[in-house]
């Protein structure tokens, strides 16, 4: 299965999928690492890997027309499977429709609680004892999409949302290949928002 990667920083959730590839965890491979960002730092982490790693600016674009380029360069490497990765646009409709239950992106809360930026910090604001990240399937509206895999993370009394943060990326590495390799195998149905491994 041919992976194409989006991201807009470091890429930890990245190199995470790569690694597991490379350990023999995860039977794919990475056709491309795309960025909308010129420094972000998961681009020559991927390049020094060997890894075909493209910087698609979206500054100053309409969404639709950033969305359509890369499309146009997801088509050309032959990807199957796009997997978000810290990637900081909203997809336009279109680009959804182009890869239909062939999104994944991870989102560090236990959605549908806290979608969109800041979810640690909106957790903690929140007073919850118990967080998380959810890999799920990405449909046309914000973190909404069928979930395939959740990790529970406890929220202890002295949490900052940069401990909170580390605590989930961790399970965020884990549960993501994890997604991955079940939304390779195939083996379930959709039905509404929910998904029924078989």
């Amino acid at each position: 299965m041919k992976l194409g990667i989006l991201i807009s920083g470091r890429g930890s959730n990245f190199q995470a999928i790569a690694d597991s590839i490379a350990a023999g965890a995860l039977d794919a491979q990475i056709a491309v690492v795309i960025s909308n960002r010129a420094d972000a730092p998961g681009l020559e982490i991927a390049r020094s890997r060997g890894l075909r790693a493209v910087c698609i600016p979206s500054k100053g674009l309409d969404r639709e027309v950033y969305d359509g380029l890369v499309l146009a360069e997801l088509a050309a490497c032959g990807v199957e499977l796009v997997c978000l990765a810290g990637f900081m646009r909203l997809l336009s409709a279109a680009f959804v429709r182009a890869y239909p239950n062939r999104i994944l992106n991870i989102h560090p809360s236990l959605l549908p609680a806290f979608p969109g930026l800041d979810a640690q910090r909106q957790a903690l604001e929140h007073g919850v004892r118990i967080a998380g990240c959810t890999a799920h399937m990405v449909d046309e509206n914000l973190d909404s999409g069928p979930i395939l895999v959740q990790a529970t993370v406890p929220v202890l009394d002295d949490d900052t949302v940069e401990t909170l943060s580390a605590r989930i990326l961790i399970e965020e590495h884990r549960i993501y290949t994890e997604a991955i390799r079940l939304a390779i195998r195939g083996q379930y149905r959709i039905e509404g928002r929910r998904i029924i491994f078989q």
